[in-house]
């Protein structure tokens, strides 16, 4: 589609009376009171009827490919009470002879059994381990591959620890480095796979208002979605992560974050230089101060520190220096500490990732140090309790989206799907209600404003004004005026992507 397109008799939230809204070239180009111009010639006209219009959102923290794939998968969210019940799902999973994934990993009357691949797995407050031993009992012959709801652990039956180089390991219980080797052969699907389930999440995403990505998977992301883009994809703007296995191919071809990447359209950008330096809270495994109940005197106790302190900086002295903005994996108050050590003997700023603990003299750090906290408030609903238990005492410092607004830092929000849903609302209901489930609000004086939460989700400005790009999104509610669970279930009636729509409802559907 070619046209301009007129939107009339829009609001803005936190302004009265309606507008409308000249959309051409890629860019805002009007913004003027209704009724105050006709529609432009070659301009195609729709009638908000006073929907709202907001800027278009950005997810800051995803792993598309694991969320893609997970339609692929069996879903144990709600199957982790205990190791028990697990092992009661395996067995029923196994029984009806279907499975998930792909790949020869054994035979049963002379037919292939595909792999079982779960996710969603959450041990923080079970009473009794999961092992290889168990899952041996109720696998039926295939290989089964359990992956936690933070991607920081996984769980494997003898067949398939055998398959992925593990063969012999002592529990099945892989963690850290060795979940993400076998998590990244598990994402290995072929180009055709990956590419069909990214496009189908792609317009998931665009239906939910997301008109924009920072993919953070553990992959040559810039070559998969040059691939992507190049097949077709265009429902999404992604800025590409980097890893340190890509750092010296990224510094060779002269990469800087921000740059566009040439013959994407403008849609694929560099992103940020990752570097993971702890764990996760319900692995047991963010660096810590104080030790974890029931971890007392035992080796990790603290968690695990995953890149000493000089060490990362000199990878981030590294990228820094080739125009790279460093984005460091921080989710213990520790770790955090460490990660603003470095940033201030760098000087140049950057983002930390996660920053879900953090100890009451950092929280100014972050502004002093340039540093952004990219945040994912939806894992305070799905830690609250494990937090509870593990961080006794320390919560009102738990996902401090208040705290660290205070101090004057940059907040950005994603979902760090698919540990959480990648959904925008579902993100900006958590920062602002901090509850879920009927559930009382959790450490409420941790709540941000709705302005806030929609700023942070639309990269950094809740504003839409002219010469701006033309991503915006339609909804039927006010965001900053409805509640957290309309905010959560918010529904979209139209999202535009440089102007031309990548989601349309049914009222809208002249314009496809």
């Amino acid at each position: 589609m070619t046209d301009d397109i007129f939107l009339q008799g829009g609001r803005m939230p936190g302004h009265e009376g309606t507008f409308d809204v000249l959309m051409a070239d890629g860019r805002i180009r009007a913004i003027v009171p209704s009724g105050i111009v006709s529609t432009p010639a070659r301009s195609r006209a729709l009638a908000l009827d006073g929907r709202f219009f907001v800027p278009g959102l950005w997810d800051n923290h995803v792993h598309f490919t694991q969320w893609a794939a997970q339609g692929r998968r069996h879903d144990f969210s709600s199957w982790t009470a205990s190791a028990a019940d697990v092992l009661s799902r395996v067995a029923s999973i196994a029984g009806t002879g279907t499975g998930a994934g792909a790949g020869a990993v054994g035979r049963a009357g002379g037919a292939t059994l595909a792999p079982l691949i779960g996710f969603g797995l959450r041990d923080g407050l079970w009473d009794s381990a999961l092992d290889r031993f168990g899952l041996d009992t109720v696998a039926g012959g295939r290989q089964v591959i359990l992956i936690s709801g933070d991607l920081h652990c996984c769980w494997l039956n003898s067949a398939a620890l055998a398959h992925f180089g593990f063969d012999g390991h002592p529990t099945g219980v892989l963690r850290e480095d060795d979940c993400f080797r076998v998590t990244g052969l598990v994402n290995d699907l072929s180009a055709e796979a990956g590419d069909e389930l990214a496009a189908e999440a792609a317009r998931v995403a665009a239906s939910r208002g997301v008109v924009g990505i920072v993919d953070l998977e553990m992959a040559d992301n810039l070559a998969v979605w040059r691939r992507r883009i190049g097949a077709g994809q265009r429902d999404l703007r992604v800025a590409a992560g980097i890893y340190a296995i890509h750092l010296d191919q990224a510094i060779e071809a002269r990469m800087r974050t921000g740059d566009i990447v040439p013959k994407t359209g403008g849609l694929l950008s560099v992103g940020p230089f990752k570097v993971i330096t702890d764990g996760s809270l319900n692995t047991r495994t963010a660096y810590c101060y104080d030790e974890y109940p029931g971890l007392e005197g035992q080796e990790g106790s603290r968690g695990m520190l995953t890149v000493a302190p000089d060490d990362l900086l000199a990878l981030l002295e590294r990228a820094t220096a080739a125009g790279l903005v460093p984005a460091v994996h921080a989710i213990g108050d520790h770790a955090n500490a460490l990660a603003l050590d470095v940033f201030e003997r760098l000087g140049t700023g950057g983002r930390i990732e996660h920053a879900q603990l953090v100890a009451e003299a950092d929280f100014s750090r972050f502004a002093a140090a340039g540093v952004t906290a990219s945040v994912q408030p939806e894992h305070a609903m799905d830690d609250r309790d494990v937090a509870d238990h593990f961080w006794v005492g320390r919560t009102d410092r738990a996902f401090a989206l208040a705290s660290l607004r205070a101090s004057g830092a940059s907040l950005l929000l994603g979902s760090d799907a698919p540990v959480a849903p990648l959904d925008p609302w579902v993100t900006m209901a958590a920062a602002v209600g901090r509850s879920r489930d009927q559930r009382p609000p959790w450490h409420p004086e941790q709540r941000i404003a709705a302005a806030e939460a929609l700023a942070a989700s639309a990269n950094g400005t809740s504003l839409i004004g002219v010469g701006m790009p033309a991503d915006l999104v339609v909804t039927d509610l006010d965001p900053l005026a409805c509640s957290t669970d309309d905010l959560r279930k918010m529904p979209v009636s139209a999202t535009f992507l440089a102007g031309r729509p990548t989601h349309l409802a049914s009222w809208a559907a002249a314009l496809a």
